[in-house]
């Protein structure tokens, strides 16, 4: 049976302590996991920005969103490496809809002209 592939995408936030070269790091092996485990569509580097609300006393952090296609069980151990790796302070991974599949019609409820 064909191994099925989905598209993802996945943010994470870094350390400032990390420094640029310890973050352009990060991503690389970041990167390098994904190639190994999957294809790699994109990589944005959104550079560092403040957080909304401070993580482990940290007020910024280096952003990078990365779009992927790969076998479903591989998103499990991205995150596991994620948590694992210091200086990750933040990390999500979302399933991308396929575009071209039709939106399941909207259920519209009307009344019956009898029922006033």
């Amino acid at each position: 049976m064909a191994e099925i592939i989905n598209s993802y995408e996945t943010v994470f936030i870094l350390s400032t302590k990390l420094g640029e070269e310890g973050a352009a790091a990060v991503v690389e092996k970041f990167k390098k996991l994904i190639d190994k485990n999957g294809t790699v569509e994109s990589v944005d580097d959104w550079g560092k920005r403040r957080l909304a609300y401070p993580i482990q006393k940290q007020t910024e952090g280096y952003y990078t969103l990365i779009n992927f296609k790969s076998a479903p069980a591989f998103t499990a151990e991205l995150d596991r490496v994620f948590k694992i790796t210091d200086g990750v302070l933040r990390s999500l991974i979302v399933k991308k809809e396929i575009k071209n599949e039709k939106p399941a019609p909207a259920a519209t409820e009307e009344k019956p002209a009898d029922a006033e």
